[in-house]
Parts: structure tokens; C-alpha cells; sequence
């Protein structure tokens, strides 16, 4: 019987890290990508286009999915973007942008494929939260970015409060700064080597899947950052 996982923003740095080792341990891998992006993940086994921003790009999906697969043991939420900015210099417009990207785009995947975790009464939720989230005096610079990941955690507590009768688990994942080639041009003055990488992010996710003895954590993947 497959394992199915579904990872989004499959193509990306952290993305990548995680469908290649679900891939290398057995899983059926389903990668959601950008459309219109050309975007190609070589190890999945299923690859859709979808805007999960946007709520009738994803039930669409949930809809080909339920048509598709009997079971899903875990959704990998990846996609999301970073902003900085204060109090003072963040609007409407860049709460919005980081609303859609880091917790929109995960909240409609979760609405969709809920059910189909209740169904069968199992399957690990994976969300990507951020060390500003859960400290706040770190989230001054980057509030809008803060307070989406914020929403992150919320979200994820919530649902293991609806589903606590159930094999259904949701697991936060927190980085500090993650090992990117992105984030060392942004910053190449730093000390790479306190930072975390995707591939320690991805092994913390698939340790967290298949041990069912951990319900509803948060794993503060800080490095030395």
C-alpha cells in the first residue's frame, strides 16, 4: 500500500528537501507547483499545478485528489514567502501578501483535505512556522511576516483540538534562518554554518510522521542562529 505525502511548493529549496526524502523512504510523493512556472521536481511520482493562494485553484485539486488516492498520510504546507518591516511601515497591502502566502496557502489545503484525513482517521499535518511567531521580541522587524506565522500556529491548534479523538496530528516546524542560496546572497557576511538546513528540516518532518507517539509539537529548529 503507497504512503501517500503532499508537499507544496515542491520545487523550492525546503520543498525539494522534503519530496526527495519522503521519495527515499518510501513515500508516494505528490508535488504541488506554480502554474505557469515551468517548474519540474524530477523525484515525485505525481505533479499538479495549482494556486494554492487561491481557494478554487485548491478545491479543484481536492476534488482530483479524492478521485485520484483513497489516503493521505501527510501534507508537507512548504510554501511561503519572508517580508521585513515594522509596525509603523507595514499596510493593508504587505499583511496581505504575507496572509496569502504563509498562512492562506495552507489554510485552504487543510480545509480541503481534511475530510479525507477524518475519513481514515489518520494523517500528520506539517506546518512551517517561525522563530519570530513564537518570540516575540524577534517579530518587531518583521511584523507582517510575524503575524502570518502567528496564524500558522493558531491554525495548527486548532485542528489538533478537532481532531483529538483521532490518529490525525499536526506538527509546527519553526525554523530560525534556513540555509538557502537566497538567503546567503541576502546576507553573505553571516555564519552559514549556524543556520539550518532544508535537508535537517525535511529529516525532522519525516521523524515526526512516523512516530506516532508525538502528537501536536512544535519543533524550534534554531541552529545556533
Amino acid at each position: 500500500m503507497n504512503r501517500n505525502i503532499i508537499v507544496t511548493g515542491a520545487a523550492g529549496n525546503l520543498g525539494a528537501a522534503v519530496v526527495e526524502k519522503f521519495k527515499r523512504e518510501g513515500y508516494h510523493v505528490i508535488a504541488l507547483l506554480q502554474p505557469g512556472k515551468n517548474e519540474e521536481v524530477e523525484e515525485a511520482d505525481d505533479s499538479y499545478e495549482v494556486d494554492v493562494t487561491d481557494e478554487a485553484s485548491v478545491l479543484d485539486f481536492v476534488k482530483e485528489y479524492q478521485l485520484q488516492y483513497s489516503e493521505l498520510d501527510a501534507l508537507a504546507l512548504i510554501v511561503g514567502g519572508f517580508s521585513m518591516g515594522s509596525l509603523e511601515t507595514t499596510g493593508q497591502q504587505d499583511l496581505e501578501k504575507m496572509f496569502s502566502l504563509n498562512f492562506f496557502s495552507a489554510y485552504h489545503l487543510v480545509r480541503g483535505l481534511l475530510p479525507v484525513m477524518k475519513k481514515n482517521q489518520r494523517g500528520t499535518f506539517l506546518f512551517v512556522g517561525a522563530r519570530p511567531a513564537l518570540q516575540l521580541e524577534d517579530a518587531s522587524a518583521t511584523i507582517a511576516y510575524a503575524l502570518s506565522k502567528k496564524l500558522i500556529i493558531s491554525l495548527a491548534e486548532i485542528l489538533a483540538t478537532e481532531t483529538k479523538e483521532t490518529s490525525i496530528r499536526s506538527h509546527v516546524f519553526a525554523p530560525s534562518i534556513i540555509d538557502t542560496p537566497q538567503n546567503r546572497e541576502a546576507m553573505p557576511d553571516a555564519d552559514f554554518s549556524k543556520w539550518v538546513s532544508p535537508k535537517e528540516i525535511a529529516e525532522a518532518m519525516h521523524y515526526a510522521v512516523n512516530n506516532p507517539a508525538l502528537r501536536n509539537m512544535t519543533f524550534k529548529l534554531y541552529g545556533e542562529a
